[in-house]
């Protein structure tokens, strides 16, 4: 093979880099231990924090520091440009390698032949880990070099071709011209992406995170980015991601975590009660539930004081609270105000001090009962607690909203103590939903990106809103992935569901660059019957293996065969995923264990094993070297989301995809 003329030079200045960081890291290092003697303390603490993250962002890394090369056009300034992961500078304060999320560095992955953004020529670095082995040149002026076809730049296809671990990596060397787009997307836009399988759209979310923390430090510093996934494997999955881009301002959570500390899960709803829970309406229902603890006073009150009785009329008294109401605040915060403000009116008829006079209407008990009765103190659980174990609460509050049949549905027994009650994951949107008319929401976010998207709930989109006032959001999903009973089927309506914005959008990512093209064009059959308004993905990788079928005699020998056919793969690959359907599970696990195969169960660890053993809605957002789909059959069968599922299933594979079954495949797929 030809050296590139140039590897030697390149490796001679990548070098010098890696040495400009080590002593950029050291310079920080010398001045914020010497500042910790230094100024007050508030002043030292807030130097350290400052150093010390800046420490961390230039932390030493396995992965590599520098991955192309810019070339400006004479007209353009004749500059060169080193493009990387962090910001290196020399003694003088000139760069010598600059942040990828830097505005210089938009061409490396914008320029085309048809508008090469002021660029004479692009070259991509090939790296074995730190190790500079190849350079790919794009000349501008040449239409015919290297990567000017429009192929794939051979950088991109060694990083598809890399052996997948149980971590997600960054993919800031071979982002492409649309993902690019949205990642690079301003703080105020609302972005929905819609991207099939192996399109990035995790990672573009992920990186549009992180420019976004380059972009507005200071203010996401302090307001923080709130990323929600899935599920706690989805989660260990990425959350090496932003830190390896220097980012830490970030919360990682599930739409569960966000209220399930203080509410835990102990129930299960069957499909048919999540579906109504997660309906829009029971948005309406939930406030009418809260508004109607309150209620109007009929009777005058006379309240004793030691300079005499204070009579308020009812009139008075309505009319302080309707007044109240019609300020639209959280109910709790407005309860407040209500009662200033009726004993404001009482202190204006009474002879003494203001504060005495007020201290001592309070010590009035029909004084007090009236105003409690009128407008009680409320919380959230207790208020879902009330709708759902009373029919007639219920019957009141969704009146003309659901269906006799529907409120049947939701009405269960409340437990003794409400400490007690057997909350559901379809309850926690409902109880923020209640906390959000009670008491207002307590924590909000600079950004959030929501991955899986498609599969929640109108409910749980609401709940999100609430955490994004700005309306800054990065919506991640598929529609052909959409497998819960409440799944959305319309980006349009998800993106109402969350306010309208004015600077909202969708943007949809059609080709695919981690599944290989026989495997997804053999999964797309499915969309036809899964999800027939979607747009199938292409894949980038024309070549691989198609899916490997394997039929065997009868149901019992499909787990034996899984497992064995699990355990060649884990000889000749970094990663394999056994998905199984619920009623095979526990056979292949025991298979492998009898076959004295190590495996990792992702129903209780992470994915730190080899081989790991999914059900079928755990693989969502995951990849694998290669994946076992255990009887298509009965996953299409055993999931709410049926074909949806299976298609979720099959795509997980970066490399190769077997198929056991025992029974026909589903039509499609025959």
């Amino acid at each position: 093979m030809d050296v590139h003329p140039d590897l030697d030079e390149e490796r001679r200045y990548l070098k010098r880099a890696y040495d400009l960081l080590d002593a950029m890291r050291q310079r920080t290092e010398r001045v914020r231990n010497a500042g910790e003697l230094a100024g007050t303390a508030v002043d030292s603490a807030i130097a350290q924090a400052h150093l010390s993250y800046r420490l961390h962002s230039l932390a030493e890394s396995k992965l590599p520091l520098c991955f192309g090369r810019l070339d400006e056009e004479p007209a353009s300034g004749s500059h060169t440009w080193y493009i990387g992961r962090r910001h290196v500078e020399d003694d003088a304060g000139d760069p010598v390698v600059v942040d990828w999320r830097a505005q210089v560095s938009t061409p490396f992955y914008r320029a085309t032949f048809a508008d090469p953004m002021g660029l004479a020529r692009r070259r991509r670095f090939t790296l074995d880990g730190l190790d500079l082995v190849d350079l790919l040149d794009e000349d501008f002026d040449d239409p015919d070099s290297v990567g000017g076809g429009g192929g794939v730049p051979d950088p991109l296809l060694a990083e598809l071709e890399r052996a997948r671990t149980g971590e997600m990596r960054d993919i800031v060397a071979t982002i492409q011209a649309e993902q690019d787009v949205v990642i690079r997307a301003p703080l105020e836009d609302l972005i929905i992406v819609q991207g099939g399988p192996g399109t990035g759209k995790t990672a573009v979310g992920l990186h549009r995170a992180a420019f976004l923390l380059y972009e507005h430090r200071l203010q996401l510093d302090e307001q923080r980015v709130l990323v929600v996934g899935p599920n706690r494997v989805f989660l260990r999955y990425i959350s090496q991601v932003l830190p390896s881009l220097g980012e830490t301002a970030v919360v990682q959570t599930t739409i569960d975590g966000l209220v399930g500390v203080r509410y835990p899960v102990r129930g299960e709803d069957p499909p048919d009660v999540a579906r109504v829970k997660g309906d829009v309406r029971m948005a309406e229902v939930v406030r009418r539930t809260c508004h109607g603890e309150l209620s109007l006073v009929e009777h005058d009150v006379d309240a004793s004081t030691p300079w005499g009785r204070v009579r308020i009329t009812a009139d008075e008294i309505n009319e302080l609270l309707m007044a109240t109401l019609d300020r639209d605040v959280p109910l709790n915060v407005g309860r407040e105000g209500f009662r200033r403000q009726v004993e404001r009116l009482a202190v204006q008829r009474g002879p003494a001090l203001h504060d005495e006079f007020r201290a001592a209407l309070r010590r009035d008990r029909s004084f007090r009962t009236t105003l409690d009765k009128a407008w009680p103190s409320m919380s959230a659980p207790a208020v879902i607690r009330r709708l759902l174990g009373n029919a007639r609460v219920l019957a009141e509050a969704a009146d003309g909203l659901l269906t006799p049949e529907e409120q049947r549905l939701l009405v269960r027994r409340a437990a003794k103590r409400i400490d007690d009650e057997p909350w559901t994951e379809g309850d926690l949107p409902l109880l923020d939903e209640a906390e959000a008319v009670v008491s207002g929401t307590v924590r909000t976010y600079g950004h959030l990106v929501v991955d899986e998207a498609q599969d929640l709930s109108a409910m749980e989109l609401r709940m999100l809103a609430r955490r994004s006032p700005g309306g800054s959001m990065t919506i991640l999903g598929d529609l052909a992935q959409a497998t819960e009973v409440w799944g959305q089927r319309s980006w349009e309506e998800v993106l109402a569901l969350l306010g309208a914005p004015e600077h909202g959008r969708i943007e949809e990512l059609e080709i695919g660059y981690r599944v290989p093209g026989p495997i997804l064009d053999f999964a797309n059959r499915l969309l036809p019957m899964a999800a027939p308004d979607v747009t199938p993905s292409r894949s980038v990788r024309m070549t691989g293996d198609p899916p490997a079928l394997l039929a065997v005699r009868d149901v019992a020998a499909v787990a034996a065969t899984a497992a064995a056919e699990a355990a060649r793969l884990a000889g000749q690959w970094s990663s394999v995923g056994v998905v199984a359907p619920s009623s095979l599970i526990d056979a292949v696990e025991q298979e492998l264990a009898a076959a004295g195969q190590t495996y990792g169960d992702a129903r209780r660890v992470g994915l730190d094993e080899r081989l790991t053993v999914l059900l079928p809605p755990a693989a969502k957002g995951l990849e694998f070297d290669a994946v076992v789909v255990v009887e298509p059959a009965a996953i299409v069968e055993e999931e709410i989301g049926g074909a949806r599922i299976l298609y979720v299933a099959l795509t997980r594979a970066v490399q190769h995809v077997s198929v056991v079954h025992a029974r026909p495949l589903p039509e499609p797929l025959r």
